[in-house]
């Protein structure tokens, strides 16, 4: 008798891998033609109405993460996004153009994950729009505690904790405050955000049409990247319970938290784990973070920044310094996503 084998292929509703990108934009762009629309002959998503006087605020990435970044367009966050291929950068022509449609006389902020890739494109198109004479200001955001120095990374990986970014700039941005103001309050929010993450299966992209990392049936590994990037360990599974008490520990120790501090939490799915499941391990975290007398005062769940069809999840706080940064989490927004 043939063994049966594992299923090595991830069938996908597609047409051809390589029109995957320009066909989910116009595919996103007609479901929410009330909020956004796509500039014609770019893989970009801009808001319908742009606020006058502004700061524009602007991030991107490799496509695959969904809805990030183009589910975060919209009022009281990005003004644009900029889709990458799966995985990969967005160019510097694409960068350029998001810039200079988002900009609204006041200047505009770029958010940007720490990939190698993502910096050199962002800032190569921030010195051709200033050459424009469009001011323009960044945030690098590095919110993954798991690993130093990564595929794509030196230093930290950004992930999940930079859709707090999107949300607390974009408040600031809707507020009137300054580009000078903006970028300010973005060097004090970062260092206040970390993520560490866990998968169960690697993730498949579609022009590669097999898991870019395969676990053993009942393995799991700790501090994977949003790209499939190696985590710190990798371990037999274990129940919702002992995965919520090593990610949690993580990220206590990286905060060095105290008790009565003030915390935001975002649960994220990596794509292809129910929300059955991150519900269940929310409870976990709730217990760990109440016995820890941690305050958690914002709380959010749901599928924010995936990796295609990884399953698995990543877990972020965020400490609140600043009683307006809760407010700036709080505020209503006009998006696909949030």
């Amino acid at each position: 008798m043939i063994p049966l084998k594992r299923r090595q292929f991830h069938e996908k509703i597609i047409n051809k891998p390589e029109n995957v990108v320009t066909e989910m934009l116009d595919g996103l762009a007609y479901v929410h033609s009330d909020l956004v629309h796509r500039v014609d002959g770019f893989d970009i998503i801009v808001r319908n109405e742009q606020a006058a006087g502004q700061v524009g605020l602007i991030s991107g990435g490799g496509s695959g993460h969904e809805p990030a970044h183009a589910g975060f367009v919209g009022d009281g966050m990005l003004s644009a996004a900029i889709a990458g291929a799966v995985f990969t950068s967005p160019t510097p022509d694409q960068i350029l153009e998001a810039i200079k449609e988002a900009n609204q006389g006041a200047g505009v902020f770029m958010v940007v994950k720490n990939y190698s890739g993502d910096i050199m494109n962002f800032e190569m198109a921030q010195e051709l729009a200033e050459m424009e004479g469009i001011e323009v200001a960044s945030v690098v955001v590095d919110d993954d505690i798991a690993v130093e120095n990564s595929l794509y990374t030196q230093g930290r990986r950004g992930v999940a904790g930079t859709i707090f970014v999107h949300k607390i700039l974009g408040h600031a941005a809707r507020e009137g405050k300054s580009l000078a103001e903006i970028k300010d309050l973005a060097d004090k929010i970062v260092p206040n955000i970390h993520t560490i993450g866990l998968a169960l299966s690697g993730a498949t992209v579609p022009e590669v049409g097999k898991p870019g990392f395969v676990l053993a049936e009942d393995e799991i590994e700790y501090g994977i990247g949003i790209h499939g990037e190696p985590g710190y360990r990798k371990e037999s599974m274990q129940p919702s319970r002992q995965l919520a008490e090593e990610l949690t520990g993580k990220l206590l120790e990286a905060f060095e938290a105290k008790s009565g501090e003030r915390y935001a939490l975002l649960i994220n799915g990596m794509g292809a784990t129910p929300l059955m499941e991150q519900y269940v391990f929310a409870n976990d975290v709730a217990s760990i973070l109440g016995d820890a007398g941690l305050d958690v005062a914002y709380k959010k769940l749901g599928n924010y920044m995936t990796s295609i069809d990884m399953a698995g999840l990543s877990l972020t706080l965020m400490k609140i310094e600043d009683e307006a940064w809760l407010e700036a989490l709080e505020s209503p927004v006009k998006t696909i996503a949030w």
